[in-house]
């Protein structure tokens, strides 16, 4: 896969952006690095004047960029998910990689679509959003001021993945997020069976853990539909053992 043909597989996706000017500066950001796919998540109206201002010789980012409802909706396809935020909490993801370590795997990652998520200027992306993101990149700032604007976020991220990306031959080609949560599914509903969760959160922490899991893989789906059959496969042997163990009883 050459450097040119990795980059058009990356998405640059904006979550309810609230100011026009900033999806302009965020378009020129994203050409001058080669990247040129923009997606929208939410309802907001943008003033095209100041998207076009800002966006100055990169309109045709905008022009072409996608809208989606919601976020699941927008990287439903993708084989990875990144979510940009500096934030750490309880509820977020427990680990994270800076600019640089995220070119290294974007490069190592098979054929499919790549979507770079950021948040509202104002706040961010909830924890629910980060939760539905693969995982995290982070970019190093000064603890005395470490807040960053939309599109110097989005330069940073797009200047390394544009330096960083190498031809890299890539041959196996890794499902997308939808198949990974589809997996995770199945996994956790086969854990459920045999009583493996004692508290009711258990069940929704594992099942993203394991979709991240699978997602960074970037497993094949042959290799998806083994890991599916180790879960279900564990849950029938426990309900085989109960069976016999009931009609032994008996």
């Amino acid at each position: 896969m050459d450097q040119r043909t990795n980059l058009d597989r990356i998405q640059i996706v904006l979550v309810d952006t609230q100011d026009g000017a900033n999806i302009g500066s965020v378009c020129r950001a994203m050409k001058t690095m080669g990247i040129t796919h923009l997606t929208l998540v939410g309802d907001r109206e943008y003033d095209e004047n100041r998207v076009r201002t800002l966006a100055l010789h990169a309109s045709d980012v905008w022009e072409n960029s996608q809208r989606f409802a919601t976020l699941n909706e927008a990287i439903s396809t993708s084989v990875l998910t990144v979510a940009s935020t500096r934030r750490h909490g309880k509820f977020r993801k427990n680990s994270a990689v800076n600019p640089e370590q995220l070119a290294e795997l974007v490069t190592k990652t098979g054929e499919g679509l790549i979507s770079l998520v950021f948040g509202r200027e104002s706040d961010g992306l909830t924890d629910e959003e980060v939760a539905q993101c693969s995982m995290v990149v982070t970019i190093p700032t000064s603890d005395q001021f470490p807040s960053l604007n939309l599109s110097q976020a989005v330069q940073i991220i797009t200047y390394n993945l544009f330096d960083k990306i190498k031809p890299y031959p890539v041959q196996a080609v890794p499902v997308d997020q939808l198949r990974c949560e589809q997996g995770a599914a199945k996994a956790t509903s086969a854990m459920d069976t045999i009583g493996y969760f004692k508290l009711a959160h258990e069940k929704l922490w594992t099942y993203r853990f394991l979709r991240d899991v699978f997602v960074r893989a970037s497993l094949t789906e042959s290799e998806m539909q083994k890991m599916e059959k180790v879960f279900v496969k564990m849950s029938k042997i426990k309900a085989h053992k109960e069976t016999k163990e009931e009609q032994e009883d008996v």
